[in-house]
């Protein structure tokens, strides 16, 4: 709230000698300036959603929150120091990505790693990031591509060292170019829902020999971008999403043969 005080005087207005004042305005004698909040303005509601939203999913993400946890909205409040209703609002999209599960009359918890909604969630990844390097390519510059080179460059060094979270990180970087410079805001909204659910199988790839077998897959990538082929290109991000394997572990799933 903006605090209780008077108007400020900056300057006065004065009358040069021997010149008459048009009229008697008090408010020409003085300019007066908007009192100085003394606190900042509170944090925009659609910020603080958004915020909230993040967090949650990226500590279901990063395995903060196990499969199967619990999820109390008024523990998750106290945690994020906020009120209930951006907890409520974000575990309603968490739901809608498949990161949580949400039953009437019993508490929310985090989705078990299911093997279908990973499959699912790689086919539409894919298919998004093929959609937006196909557009991006005719539009990307030098120092986009530069920008893809030097997010591979740590995303190889994070691989290996063995820092997942580093690995993610510049993974992130390196797709998001042309996501970006592709302008389709349907297309990043899609990914948006369901990339967390690929991310939670990705930190098996990235925290393994596998990893190694991406650094490369990038380097192809980037060099059909720079070669203009985007074809090409959109093929090979594909791909690199695609080829994420789905379990490290035999399933009792239906095969899937593009796997």
């Amino acid at each position: 709230m903006y605090a209780t005080r008077a108007l400020v005087p900056l300057r006065r207005h004065t009358t040069p000698p021997g010149s008459r004042a048009v009229a008697d305005d008090p408010a020409r004698d003085a300019i007066y300036c908007v009192p100085i909040p003394e606190t900042a303005p509170g944090l925009d509601r659609s910020l603080l959603r958004d915020d909230v939203y993040r967090r949650l999913r990226d500590a279901i993400v990063d395995g903060t929150f196990a499969p199967g946890e619990q999820l109390r909205d008024l523990e998750l409040a106290a945690w994020l120091g906020v009120s209930r209703t951006p907890v409520r609002e974000a575990l309603l999209r968490l739901a809608q990505c498949g990161l949580v599960e949400a039953q009437p009359g019993r508490s929310t918890a985090v989705s078990p790693l299911d093997v279908r909604a990973v499959r699912d969630a790689r086919d539409v990844v894919g298919a998004m990031h093929e959609v937006a390097v196909r557009e991006a390519v005719p539009a990307l510059t030098e120092a986009d591509l530069e920008a893809m080179r030097d997010a591979n460059r740590r995303f190889a060094a994070a691989v290996e060292s063995g820092d997942v979270e580093a690995a993610l990180h510049a993974d992130d970087e390196l797709h998001g170019v042309p996501v970006t410079i592709s302008g389709n805001r349907a297309l990043a909204t899609v990914l948006e829902q369901f990339t967390p659910t690929l991310r939670r199988a990705e930190r098996l790839r990235f925290g393994s020999q596998r990893g190694h077998a991406s650094v490369a897959q990038h380097d192809e990538l980037i060099r059909l971008c720079a070669a203009g082929d985007a074809e090409g290109a959109a093929a090979v991000a594909y791909d690199t999403w695609h080829s994420l394997p789905i379990s490290d572990e035999p399933t009792t799933d239906t095969p899937d043969p593009d796997a």
